[in-house]
């Protein structure tokens, strides 16, 4: 798993599923399937944390579901990128960039929406606390960002 990070990925934001925000309350940016289909073939599927930047703009830590989402029982592999900032608008059709730096848990089923959205808040906070460490620093400043 390890072996595919750090990665990086860009691509215009795009329309997903309409969840995030609405049902969960934790909006995400979705990638377009070509740049889905770009990620490693044996990176698995879960959660991720790293660094995002929208546009030209400030670099933000992010956590990410890459995968089927089992509870929504989706039809196509996806990329969904929770940045963790409150933005005042949507950015599709924004470029979007992110380093994916390390691995939080495979993709699970849950029993009702309320456990989904713990469990996702339980991730925002593991990536809070460790993109907080030294060693994830530079990658805030990476050539990648500019």
């Amino acid at each position: 798993m390890k072996k595919f990070l750090p990665h990086y990925s860009s691509g215009i934001v795009v329309k997903g599923f309409g969840r995030g925000s609405k049902e969960l309350g934790i909006p995400t940016a979705n990638f377009p399937e070509e740049v889905v289909n770009n990620l490693p073939q044996d990176m698995e599927t879960g959660v991720y944390y790293g660094f995002s930047q929208v546009d030209n703009g400030p670099v933000y830590k992010m956590v990410m579901s890459i995968g089927w989402n089992p509870y929504y029982k989706n039809e196509k592999k996806s990329m969904e990128t929770h940045i963790l900032h409150k933005f005042d608008e949507d950015f599709y059709g924004k470029i979007l960039k992110v380093v994916i730096l390390d691995y939080i848990r495979p993709e699970l089923n849950f029993n009702s929406l309320d456990e989904l959205i713990d469990t996702i808040k339980s991730d925002i906070a593991i990536a809070e606390k460790n993109l907080n460490q030294s060693e994830f620093k530079s990658f805030q400043e990476h050539q990648f960002f500019s």
